[in-house]
């Protein structure tokens, strides 16, 4: 088996209930923009692909119907990559103004995460990637309502205490030449 070949993650699909009230979640929280709809399968149920870029067709798809209520979520969280700190505590202010459940807030080390549920329950994360890495897993709260110079403070100064802390760049260059 050859290591070259490397899938990417570039879309998720998600069951809904309620398809208008998600796809108004996805749209105005999120930003996405609906690039194709229609139906599919013997019922007819409707399908909405989304996207937050013209380079691809869809990011996030949702389908309507799938299992019964009472069946329990299959994914464990579906996680989405903002470009700072700034930008992870304006979404936490979109998601808490949308009424989605936060819950919880952590700082991975190498990442600064908000955890919340959509409208229909399915576990999200929003994270901003830091400059730093510690070994995995690692969860430690902090305080988005903080001004952002004394979140990224508190973090180092937590980070920086953690056994095996080394800056992102440093541990890119390692598992770079780890993977080849």
């Amino acid at each position: 088996m050859s290591g070259a070949i490397k899938p990417q993650l570039t879309h998720v699909g998600l069951h809904t209930r309620n398809m208008d009230k998600q796809v108004e979640f996805f749209t105005k929280v999120f930003g996405l923009t609906v690039t194709d709809e229609g139906t599919f399968g013997p019922d007819n149920g409707r399908i909405v692909f989304m996207s937050a870029t013209p380079d691809e067709h869809h990011q996030f798809v949702l389908l309507e119907g799938g299992p019964d209520p009472d069946t329990p979520r299959v994914s464990q969280q579906i996680s989405f990559l903002v470009n700072s700190l700034d930008e992870l505590k304006e979404m936490h202010d979109r998601v808490t103004e949308a009424g989605c459940n936060v819950d919880r807030m952590v700082t991975h080390g190498n990442a600064w995460s908000c955890y919340f549920f959509d409208p229909e329950g399915n576990r999200l994360e929003l994270y901003a990637h830091t400059p730093w890495h510690v070994p995995q897993p690692h969860a430690h709260p902090f305080d988005l309502s903080k001004p952002v110079d004394e979140i990224v403070a508190e973090t180092e100064a937590h980070v920086r205490e953690t056994p095996g802390f080394m800056p992102a760049q440093e541990r890119r260059e390692y598992i770079s030449k780890v993977i080849g």
